[in-house]
């Protein structure tokens, strides 16, 4: 089959390069996989190109290197038989046909050369075995053994062979198969679906460096909840981040509940997915309450209670992120410092709104302050149209009184206005706990509004701290 489309999105210098090199060496050529799928989707080109070579790939990619006159070195994988190179912003690679066999404690394949058929067999999901030819005798002609054309327009996600043997063979395949799930607003095939649930506990000899980046795009979809229901569903959420399925249910007693903190937490992450692309945002909104069942307690005269559950969450972070092989970093340190004061700004929110608990909230957050706050008006899930605005229009005071004391006071990028190392001058002391005494008391002075952000007034406050520490023996 051939189309227009088709043809005008394959007339350029890559495509007709490749089928003119194909032709010298007598070797045929194919674009296979996402390209193919995309363009097929309307949906935008991919920066990154397959070309399925029916002979050496490597080979291919030098000789089209240098007809295409790229400037990029061809990076080589000899053990996969393949080769890639940039050109143009556009990531071009090539492989040889396979056909690909298991050992069952790994899913790296043993590999050996193959024909069409063989590496059209080893593909994932039928809407990624389309191809397209790119040699003279079939330019633009589509491949379709396994009708993915019609699994596109029903939207569709089946693999092309035995789902049990696909997931088994390669685990990840089913993290790629929920992903695209909530990607592209398909729905999983109730066989390739069974598959899942039945090869689930597999997903145990996946790396976790594997398994957050596929975490990671169902994270930056437009609507992440629907990955994660999968996930659930199938049993695999329960295998990859317990944390979070142990929000699950509503427990009652003497007449009182409290909500299902999962379902909770599934439409947080959604709401902030309108207001931000920032992956570790969207972390922290999936985080934001895991301290919740390991601190849910029920109290007679109060009913469920969940003290200390920011910082329990926030401690939970790290064993998550050393789980996944996810950055042990500034972006983990965020997503900590995110949790942990998630009930900050609605505190706030609920009561009168001092500038001493302001200044002090600006100073805590320091950049991340607009984020928390991000966080929060996403935290609201009440159903109550009237509840929903107070909320909100709570949280936009607190904004406000930011913006007006920030202004005013300049504590986001707070610096003291006297070091430690003019205290030490000052009192001629040697380093030690007591600089930092005063260092604090001059601090919070300041957050309270007791003084200014100045150094006169800051210096009073640091010989009257340094008398009543006993420092200040000589008159100055």
């Amino acid at each position: 089959m051939i189309n227009n489309k088709i043809t005008k999105a394959i007339n350029n210098d890559i495509f007709k390069t490749i089928g003119k090199c194909g032709d010298e060496l007598g070797v045929e050529c194919y674009v296979i996989g996402g390209f193919v799928r995309d363009l097929l989707m309307n949906r935008k080109a991919p920066k990154d190109i397959d070309v399925l070579v029916i002979g050496d790939g490597i080979e291919m990619a030098k000789k089209i290197s240098k007809s295409l006159n790229s400037k990029e070195k061809v990076k080589v994988f000899k053990n996969f038989g393949t080769a890639m190179f940039k050109y143009d912003n556009t990531e071009i690679e090539f492989v040889g046909a396979r056909k690909e066999s298991y050992n069952h404690s790994s899913r790296k394949p043993i590999v050996e050369s193959g024909t069409l058929d063989d590496d059209l067999d080893r593909r994932d999901f039928t809407i990624n075995a389309l191809g397209l030819g790119l040699n003279s005798k079939n330019w633009g002609i589509l491949i379709d053994k396994f009708n993915g054309i019609d699994d596109l327009k029903n939207g569709i996600i089946k693999t092309p062979q035995d789902p049990i043997k696909t997931f088994s063979d390669d685990p990840l395949r089913m993290l790629r198969a929920i992903r695209f799930s909530c990607q592209l607003n398909f729905k999983i095939h109730e066989g390739s679906f069974k598959g899942i649930i039945s090869e689930k506990d597999r997903i145990k000899i996946i790396s976790g460096e594997r398994i957050s980046d596929e975490l990671n795009k169902i994270i930056m979809t437009k609507k992440p909840s629907s990955g994660f229901k999968i996930l659930d569903s199938t049993g695999i959420l329960d295998i990859l981040l317990p944390e979070l399925t142990s929000l699950k249910g509503i427990d009652e007693i003497e007449g009182q509940k409290h909500k299902d903190n999962f379902y909770h937490t599934l439409e947080v992450l959604d709401n902030i997915c309108n207001y931000t692309d920032n992956l570790w945002l969207r972390w922290a909104a999936l985080m934001h309450d895991i301290g919740k069942a390991p601190t849910k307690k029920f109290i007679k005269e109060i009913g469920w209670t969940f003290h200390g559950h920011e910082l329990k969450g926030s401690k939970m972070v790290f064993k998550i992120f050393k789980r996944l092989n996810m950055p042990l970093n500034n972006k983990m340190k965020y997503v900590q410092k995110i949790i942990f004061m998630s009930s900050r700004p609605i505190v706030l929110s609920n009561n009168n709104i001092s500038d001493s608990a302001i200044r002090r909230l600006i100073y805590d957050a320091k950049d991340d302050v607009d984020d928390l706050l991000t966080l929060c008006e996403a935290d609201i899930t009440t159903k109550n149209p009237q509840r929903f605005r107070k909320y909100l229009n709570n949280f936009k005071r607190v904004r406000d009184k930011i913006i007006e004391v920030e202004k005013r006071d300049q504590i986001r990028n707070f610096q003291p206005p006297i070091s430690g190392e003019e205290i030490m001058n000052y009192f001629n002391i040697p380093p030690g706990k007591k600089i930092g005494i005063i260092k604090g008391y001059i601090k919070d002075s300041i957050l309270d509004g007791e003084i200014k952000n100045e150094y006169k007034s800051a210096k009073l406050l640091m010989i009257k701290k340094g008398t009543l520490l006993g420092l200040l023996t000589n008159e100055k």
